[in-house]
């Protein structure tokens, strides 16, 4: 079964493959997909900084006496990683209101794929804007194909990874342009083209992945050393970055 809708402003796609032995499914697969849906719009409503009756927007403008415990859980990612990239990653920019979108996009995209598997789906794939969490295998003894895209040519791929039960993100200009700012200068992040970062879970690969963007030319390093990341980066010069360990995953490397 195969659904997309436009959630959060931006395509989110569910496939979901039938059990492996062929057994009847027990659940009611639409209406765990329209529960997916609606969980996103709701995280939509709560933290789009979009809209100005949003709780991130109330919370930006100092309206909100006491946060929600979602919003609270997603300004302690966002403290984290500003803490551990000195700066370069935050929520709040120099001239900017609090924007946790650099969060909240994996978190709750992460959240959602675990909901549905916690309703007894097994093998599926969640693709939110080109970020993924592939749970189980689409066809046994094959992996979830993700492409990576390449950051100047729409038409091409950088390379192709196979993936089962892993998060897939990416963070490059291709798409909404210079949005990734380095929270050290307020100015958009230069030095790299775009970042890819597979881990267990989309919330990590998605703030290493917008962390490391961020922070330039060594963010490649740092995403690197991030533990249970492994990284795919194209710099400004179009010279390819990867971990050593992110070869098996590679069913195509076509750079």
């Amino acid at each position: 079964m195969r659904h997309v809708e436009q959630v959060m402003g931006m395509p989110v796609s569910v496939d979901v493959r039938d059990p492996v032995d062929g057994a009847p499914r027990h659940i009611d697969l639409p209406r765990h997909i329209d529960l997916l849906y609606a969980d996103l719009r709701r995280v939509d409503a709560r933290f789009s900084p979009f809209r100005p009756d949003s709780e991130v927007s109330r919370y930006g403008r100092g309206e909100v006496a006491e946060v929600s415990a979602e919003l609270a859980e997603v300004i302690d990612i966002c403290r984290h990683y500003e803490r551990i990239s000195d700066g370069a990653f935050t929520a709040t920019p120099p001239g900017h209101t609090f924007d946790p979108c650099g969060v909240v996009k994996g978190w709750a995209v992460q959240r959602a794929a675990d909901q549905l598997r916690d309703r007894g789906v097994e093998r599926f794939c969640v693709n939110a804007g080109g970020d993924v969490v592939a749970i189980g295998e689409p066809e046994p003894g094959r992996p979830w194909l993700v492409g990576i895209r390449h950051p100047e040519q729409a038409d091409r791929m950088c390379a192709v990874l196979g993936v089962r039960d892993l998060a897939v993100a990416t963070s490059a200009t291709y798409e909404r342009g210079e949005h990734i700012l380095d929270g050290r200068t307020g100015l958009p992040a230069r030095g790299l083209l775009s970042v890819t970062v597979v881990a267990a879970d989309l919330t990590t690969a998605d703030c290493v992945a917008t962390t490391a963007f961020a922070m330039g030319r060594p963010g490649v390093a740092w995403a690197d050393s991030q533990p249970g990341c492994l990284v795919f980066a194209v710099d400004a010069d179009l010279a390819v970055h990867r971990s050593a360990a992110l070869d098996p995953y590679l069913i195509a490397d076509v750079v």
